[in-house]
C-alpha cells in the first residue's frame, strides 16, 4: 500500500535508494544516468524514479530539506517498502580550512543540535554512524576515480548557518573545533532511522560552500560539480546486493 508521502506500489521501489534533498535533482539524475527509469511517486512534488544501473535496481527520490523530512522518507522506505540501503547524495557547507570546494565528504558519523533522537527515549546521547561496507565501497570508488575526498564526522543542524540567531560563526565553529568536516541538515536523522530498522545508510556530500572563508561554487556550475558524487553513489549502488530485511551484514 502507498504511504501518506509516497504513492509507489510495493515492488516499485528498489532495494537501493539514492536520496538527494532536491526532487529536481532526483529527476535530473534519473533522466541522465538511469535512462530506463520510470516515475513511481510524485506526492507533494517529491519525485521518485526507479530504473537499473549495471543490472542493479536503483530508486532515486527527493527527501526535502531538514532532518524531519528526510527522516519521514527514510522511515517509509525502510519500514513500508523494505529498502535495504539508502545513499544520501547532498550538498554541505565546509567547516575545516583547506577542504577543497567541490570535494567529496563521506560521513562516517553525524552529530547534531537537533532533538531528533529524543523519540527513541534513550538514556543518553545517541551517536549514529554509517554502514562500514558502504563507506568502504565509496572510498574505493573515489580512489579509483582519483577524486578529492575526506572521511570523517559531519554536523547535521536544524538551522541554516547564515540564518542562525547566534550568528554564523557561533553556529558552526564549536563543531569545527570538535573535528566535524562539514555541515548538512539530514545525515543525523537518516543514520538514526537506519539504526532503528537495522538497515544500511551512507551520506555522500559535496562541499559546495565554505563556512570558513565564505567561498562557494558558482550557481551555474553546481550541478556539474555534483557529478562525481553521483558517480560514486552509483558505483556503490551497483556493487550492493540488497539483503532481505533483518539479514546479517
Amino acid at each position: 500500500m502507498p504511504t501518506p508521502h509516497n504513492s509507489a506500489k510495493k515492488g516499485e521501489i528498489a532495494g537501493v535508494v539514492l536520496l538527494p534533498g532536491d526532487p529536481l535533482r532526483a529527476e535530473y539524475l534519473a533522466s541522465t544516468l538511469l535512462p530506463d527509469s520510470v516515475r513511481v511517486t510524485a506526492v507533494r512534488g517529491m519525485l521518485g524514479f526507479t530504473g537499473t544501473f549495471r543490472g542493479v535496481g536503483v530508486t532515486v527520490m527527493g527527501s526535502g530539506m531538514g532532518g524531519p523530512s528526510a527522516g519521514i522518507y527514510a522511515h517509509e522506505l525502510f519500514d513500508h517498502y523494505g529498502v535495504d540501503t539508502i545513499l544520501r547524495i547532498g550538498t554541505a557547507g565546509g567547516l575545516r580550512a583547506g577542504l577543497p570546494l567541490g570535494s567529496l565528504v563521506l560521513a562516517m558519523t553525524a552529530s547534531t543540535d537537533s532533538n531528533y533522537a529524543s523519540q527513541f527515549r534513550l538514556p543518553g546521547s545517541f551517536s549514529p554512524s554509517c554502514d562500514f561496507s558502504l563507506l568502504e565501497a565509496a572510498v574505493a570508488s573515489a580512489r579509483a576515480r582519483r577524486l578529492a575526498f575526506s572521511v570523517g564526522p559531519v554536523f547535521s543542524s536544524d538551522f541554516f548557518s547564515e540564518y542562525n540567531a547566534l550568528g554564523p560563526e557561533q553556529a558552526w565553529k564549536p563543531w569545527s573545533r570538535m573535528g566535524c568536516l562539514a555541515q548538512d541538515m539530514e545525515t543525523y536523522a537518516l543514520y538514526c532511522v537506519a539504526s532503528r530498522f537495522g538497515r544500511r545508510a551512507l551520506s555522500l556530500l559535496t562541499h559546495t560552500d565554505s563556512c570558513v572563508d565564505g567561498t562557494g561554487l558558482p550557481s551555474d556550475s553546481r550541478l556539474d560539480a555534483l557529478s562525481p558524487m553521483f558517480d560514486v553513489a552509483l558505483d556503490v549502488a551497483a556493487g550492493t546486493r540488497a539483503r532481505a530485511p533483518g539479514a546479517d551484514s
